[in-house]
């Protein structure tokens, strides 16, 4: 399952993973079908045309509704913390959270709140972003080595 080209079960509330290189990944969250199609739920930037929004932060972000293959054809499912975390009900709490998130402004931030973030937050309930935890295990020791020489 979530091999180049495979087309993983997918059922409401799983974590679809788009990855983009080889650090990132965009994260969404399996909808449903609509007339037959099925559809994700994810977080997007809509004030930026750059791939990056500036200083990882775009203001005016918000949760669309997309069809699965317009993100990408390669994706798999990545329900990362069900080992750790309870899968919260599709039909009486993920679904209506997507309903009432729909059209309304969020701040997508590349650290704080990415849509992995907002995926995991979707499903179980809980903010988190492995990816980020990551990057910031490379990225601490050398802070921490600023701090100590006062150089940061």
């Amino acid at each position: 399952m979530g091999l180049k080209h495979s087309k993983p079960k997918l059922f409401p509330g799983d974590i679809v993973e788009y990855p983009r290189n080889k650090y990132f990944s965009h994260f969404a969250v399996y909808y449903g079908e609509r007339d037959g199609v099925p559809y994700v739920a994810h977080l997007t930037c809509r004030d930026s045309d750059s791939k990056l929004p500036l200083f990882g932060r775009a203001l005016k972000s918000e949760v669309k509704l997309d069809p699965l293959e317009l993100l990408g054809k390669n994706y798999k499912v990545n329900n990362m913390l069900d080992d750790s975390f309870s899968a919260r009900d599709f039909h009486s709490v993920v679904k209506p959270a997507i309903d009432d998130l729909m059209g309304r402004e969020v701040t997508f931030d590349i650290l704080f709140h990415n849509s992995e973030h907002q995926a995991t937050l979707l499903r179980y309930g809980v903010k988190k972003s492995e990816q980020i935890e990551k990057i910031y295990k490379h990225i601490m020791p050398a802070w921490k080595k600023l701090f100590e020489q006062k150089k940061l």
